[in-house]
């Protein structure tokens, strides 16, 4: 982890972005679950460094909103209840379906190239390798985002879907929902290669809202079973 953070601050020259990175990789990564509490004193002696950077990181990831602070009980990685997470999936289907549209208004044969060949790795990764399909996942998604061309909503939209990979919503996938998966992947390349906007807006709102039912209805069993 330090010599990941000294590799991050020779590219950014600001200690509390590295930090705030490598604590956010690690959040997302699974390694502080949900309701994990983040100590100042822990981290800046596992990274190696002074508490101030690490202090300004956490604030940072607060803003973001994958960490609450408390009196008295200091940060901790957010909890977030079905509720919560309904609505962010709301919000992601608007932003990435408008994304979706305007990706597909300008696309270019490069993304078209692109998007199929994320298509066929996807495919091709073995069911049981989760960090490989949701890498794959994301460079799918990510293509979009920047094909369409505004740095305002690929912010909002990856802040939004960082919170299902700290829920780990990935596990509870099935080979079928995994294929159920790439068929939009594969729909939504075809509209953006028939430069069909509202048929790509549509679709990946479809997509979205499918794993949006699977993560909440997988949060509420576990809110009942509590």
């Amino acid at each position: 982890m330090a010599k990941i953070l000294q590799e991050r601050e020779q590219l950014a020259g600001n200690a509390s972005v590295a930090v705030a990175e490598v604590i956010r990789q690690a959040i997302v990564d699974g390694g502080y679950p949900p309701g994990a509490r983040l100590k100042e004193e822990e981290l800046a002696r596992e990274l190696g460094i002074s508490r101030t950077p690490v202090r300004e990181a956490l604030l940072v990831l607060q803003a973001e909103g994958l960490v609450d602070a408390a009196p008295n009980r200091g940060a901790t990685v957010r909890v977030h209840d079905a509720e919560d997470l309904d609505d962010l999936y709301q919000l992601r289907a608007l932003l990435e379906g408008y994304a979706a549209r305007r990706a597909a208004a300008r696309a270019s044969e490069d993304l078209v190239r692109e998007l199929w060949a994320s298509c066929e790795r996807f495919e091709a990764v073995p069911d049981s390798d989760v960090r490989a399909l949701v890498k794959e996942n994301l460079a799918f998604h990510n293509a979009i985002l920047e094909a369409a061309g505004s740095a305002r909503v690929a912010g909002m939209v990856r802040k939004v879907i960082e919170l299902p990979l700290v829920y780990k919503s990935y596990i509870w996938y099935s080979p079928e929902q995994r294929r159920i998966s790439s068929h939009y992947h594969r729909q939504i390349a075809r509209a953006v290669e028939t430069r069909d906007a509202e048929r790509a807006e549509l679709v990946m709102k479809e997509h979205v809202f499918e794993a949006r039912d699977l993560l909440v209805a997988r949060v509420r069993e576990l809110e009942d079973a509590e």
